[in-house]
């Protein structure tokens, strides 16, 4: 982890980022690469700061695989972080004030805690299509980093 701000990867492919609570930089940093459909910032600006007026282009995007942000607002949850094969790989635990994007892989996840989680991801909702489903880790093989 660098300055709050994890990577977990299974090979060389990026399967999540997590943005700890307490992450901290001036001015506008962009944390997720440009190619990815799901695209996070992190702005800190001082009191007067303006953001002009804008308007987005309409520009074509092709999104194959969704991509999901989740924004802890209270409480404790480990994410289990699976590859694309279904292959349980490690744990991470994630709480209050953490944001985490969920890229690439498979993913569960366990409330150590009562918790209240903000979901934002790429639509429109596909239904049963837009995700298969299966058996959890088993608990004692947990790896939680």
């Amino acid at each position: 982890m660098m300055d709050g701000i994890e990577k977990i990867y299974h090979g060389r492919e990026l399967l999540s980022i997590i943005i700890r609570a307490e992450y901290h930089s001036d001015g506008i940093v962009f944390i997720t690469p440009d190619d990815f459909p799901h695209q996070i910032g992190y702005m800190n600006r001082p009191e007067g700061y303006v953001i002009e007026p804008h308007v987005h282009n309409k520009v074509p995007r092709n999104v194959e695989y969704t991509q999901e942000t989740l924004v802890v607002r209270s409480g404790k949850v480990r994410v289990d972080f699976y590859s694309a094969s279904k292959d349980y790989l490690e744990s991470r635990v994630i709480g209050k004030g953490d944001i985490i994007l969920l890229a690439a892989g498979g993913h569960g996840f366990t409330m150590m805690e009562p918790s209240e989680i903000v979901e934002i991801k790429q639509g429109p909702y596909a239904g049963a299509l837009d995700k298969v489903r299966f058996v959890p880790v088993n608990d004692e093989r947990l790896i939680i980093k």
